[in-house]
């Protein structure tokens, strides 16, 4: 029997703090398996929404932990994220889409009081066009948003709530008030 090696206690407090954050109903969560490459302990998480059939948007949310510290990261933590949701033409075409879609990260780790140092990422908008036999399909366009930032400490529930805020956004569900509950949709 082979015995697992005891985790750091900085990155079981992070642990701990993710297990506490709450997403919307909307959002289905579920663990994934983590890079293995990128630091010595890590964990992620993917989410999807899914409204009357088709996947409205899709992420990953993942914290990775060296407790030797990496210069890159300024810091001994690293969160990295992807987002992609699917657009109307008239958005997709929108020349500062990403602009908005990093505002949104941004304003959203704001309001949620996730204190972070070191952030960075892309916006990226892919335009699908279909041929030969795939020629029926509708041109699509897709808005990407990849980042990786620095959290300030073990309590990491912060930018997982502030991440699954931004998943809900760019699947184009509506805020939710702080103090205010969502009710189940009912089946149609």
């Amino acid at each position: 029997m082979t015995l697992l090696p005891q985790l750091p206690a900085d990155f079981q407090l992070a642990l701990a703090s993710l297990r506490a954050g709450k997403v919307r109903n909307e959002i289905m969560l579920a663990e994934v398996p983590a890079p293995a490459r990128l630091a010595p302990y890590g964990v992620a998480l993917g989410a999807e929404i899914i409204v009357d059939g088709d996947e409205m948007a899709t992420g990953r949310f993942i914290l990775l932990h060296d407790p030797q510290g990496s210069p890159l990261w300024d810091g001994t933590f690293r969160i990295v994220t992807y987002i992609r949701a699917r657009l109307e033409p008239d958005m997709g075409n929108d020349p500062l889409l990403g602009n908005v879609a990093w505002a949104w990260l941004v304003e959203s780790l704001e309001e949620q009081g996730a204190a972070y140092t070191s952030a960075g990422g892309t916006a990226t908008r892919v335009l699908s066009e279909s041929y030969g036999t795939l020629a029926a399909r509708p041109d699509a366009i897709d808005i990407e948003l990849r980042a990786s930032w620095t959290p300030n400490g073990t309590a990491v529930r912060p930018h997982l709530q502030a991440w699954a805020n931004i998943v809900g956004t760019f699947a184009g569900l509506p805020p939710v008030p702080d103090g205010v509950t969502l009710l189940p949709q009912r089946p149609r």
